[in-house]
């Protein structure tokens, strides 16, 4: 089974190299592309968007199932590569054997990712760690954190403002795993019952997993080993 990791903002494929060699041991086949816009701090990020990242999943998807969609994949996304991977099973339903969401969610139509992260032009870069929530930065040590910041890479700052475009609802079809590391299932459930648009799409799905990984808001650093597990799992679900 092919496997596709899509890492969220600030990251590239490598940032998921110590959840690769368990799944991989499991006998899967592990691809971790590093999107547009995200390989180096020099990228010319002006003309990187939601749907062109989106399309170059659909593009790597294409490639691995073939003409005739014989084989199907498993997409991974990572916090806002949640959004990306959604649109991905938007546009290609048929080839898609499991979403699995990384303390992320199935982004609904016209929902942006994070419209008020702030930008310098096509540039997002990472914010200083007082931005984020005490939750967020939960467990991670502070070499990582300075190991994070190292490696960081701004984010296309259109992937985080651009609305999210979904046209198919042959996409409610896909089973889906949410493996949640900030939130706990009651509150997301919580969230679902009142309607916050970024969990509208998790109800309509017609068969939906949630699963708790209790630590912050990035377990491929925190806790790789587990977070691996939970993804094996997920696939022979």
């Amino acid at each position: 089974m092919n496997v596709i990791l899509i890492a969220g903002f600030w990251l590239d494929g490598d940032s998921w190299s110590e959840v690769v060699p368990t799944l991989e041991q499991a006998g899967l086949t592990v691809h971790t592309p590093t999107l547009a816009g995200l390989s180096s701090v020099d990228d010319d990020r002006s003309e990187v968007t939601l749907a062109s990242q989106t399309a170059e999943v659909v593009a790597l998807v294409d490639s691995l199932t073939g003409a005739d969609a014989g084989e199907k994949v498993v997409l991974v996304g990572h916090s806002g590569g949640g959004a990306i991977i959604h649109g991905v099973v938007d546009a290609r339903p048929d080839r898609v054997e499991r979403a699995i969401y990384v303390d992320s969610g199935p982004t609904p139509d016209g929902v942006a990712i994070n419209p008020g992260l702030e930008a310098t032009e096509a540039d997002a870069p990472l914010p200083p760690w007082e931005d984020f929530d005490e939750t967020d930065l939960r467990d991670l040590s502070d070499e990582q954190l300075a190991r994070f910041r190292e490696i960081a890479v701004p984010e296309p700052a259109r992937v985080a403002h651009d609305q999210q475009h979904l046209v198919n609802p042959a996409r409610y079809e896909v089973p889906i795993t949410l493996i949640s590391s900030t939130f706990s299932r009651a509150e997301i459930e919580e969230a679902i019952a009142a309607g916050i648009p970024y969990f509208t799409e998790v109800p309509l799905m017609a068969r939906s997993t949630i699963v708790e990984l209790p630590t912050g808001h990035w377990p491929q650093f925190t806790k790789p080993a587990e977070l691996a597990r939970l993804i094996v799992d997920a696939v022979g679900a």
